[in-house]
C-alpha cells in the first residue's frame, strides 16, 4: 500500500517545521501556499465533463474521503463505493461539510459519460461526490502526488485517504474499517475548522 499521510503530511509541513530549535509558525495562508504547492494546479475532468484545477476546485478549503476505483471494476470498486456510501448515511446530514473525490486510475476509458455511468450504477449522484479523470498524464501526475500509482487498474489500493485540506491534517483509513468509524474521523477533522472558528468550505462542483 502506497497511500502515505504521514509522508505527505511531512511535505506539507515543510522543512520549518521540522527545526528543532525555532520552528517557524504556520498560518493558515502559509498552507494553503504549500498545499497548492505540493498538489499542483493540474487539470482533471469530472463525471460532467467539466475541467477542475485539482487543487483549488476540488481540495481547497474542503475535508475530504479520497478513494480510489474504474468503472470496469466488478469486485473491489462496488465494495468501495457501498461503504462510502455506508459512510454517507452515518453522517446524515453533516455529509454536507464533506467532498467525496473518487479517482478513476483508468482514465482513458473512464469517459465522463463513463464515470457518471457508474456513478449512477453506484447510487453515488450527489454534488459533492465527485469521480475524476481526464488526461492520462495528468490523472497519474496527481495519483503520484497522492502516493498511488498502479501499474494496472486492477493493482490499485482499496484504502481511503481523508484529510482537512485547510489544517494539512491527514490520515490513510483501512477499507475494513467500519463506516461509522470513517465518520467520525471526518467529523473530527471537520471540527479542527470549528475549532479555528472557521467553517469548512461546503464544496459542490
Amino acid at each position: 500500500m502506497r497511500l502515505l499521510a504521514a509522508v505527505l503530511a511531512g511535505a506539507l509541513a515543510g522543512p520549518a517545521a521540522h527545526a528543532a530549535d525555532h520552528p517557524a509558525p504556520t498560518t493558515p495562508a502559509s498552507r494553503q501556499a504549500k498545499a497548492r504547492e505540493y498538489f499542483t494546479e493540474t487539470v482533471l475532468v469530472n463525471q460532467d465533463g467539466k475541467q477542475v484545477r485539482f487543487f483549488s476546485d476540488v481540495l481547497d478549503g474542503n475535508v475530504v474521503l479520497l478513494s480510489f476505483v474504474f468503472t470496469r471494476c466488478v469486485e473491489a470498486c462496488p465494495l468501495i463505493c457501498q461503504k462510502l456510501n455506508g459512510v454517507r448515511r452515518q453522517l446524515g446530514d453533516e455529509f454536507r461539510n464533506v467532498r467525496f473525490v473518487s479517482f478513476s486510475v483508468d482514465p482513458e476509458f473512464d469517459t465522463p459519460a463513463e464515470l457518471t455511468r457508474f456513478a449512477t450504477k453506484m447510487e453515488a449522484v450527489y454534488p459533492n461526490w465527485a469521480f475524476l479523470g481526464g488526461k492520462k498524464e495528468s490523472v497519474s501526475f496527481v495519483l503520484k502526488r497522492l502516493g498511488e500509482w498502479p501499474d494496472e487498474p486492477g493493482n490499485h489500493t482499496t484504502a481511503f485517504m481523508a484529510g482537512n485540506v485547510r489544517t494539512g491534517h491527514w490520515t490513510k483509513i483501512r477499507p475494513d474499517m467500519p463506516a461509522a468509524a470513517i465518520a467520525d474521523t471526518l467529523r473530527r477533522l471537520v471540527a479542527e475548522d470549528q475549532g479555528d472558528g472557521e467553517s469548512p468550505r461546503r464544496a459542490a462542483n
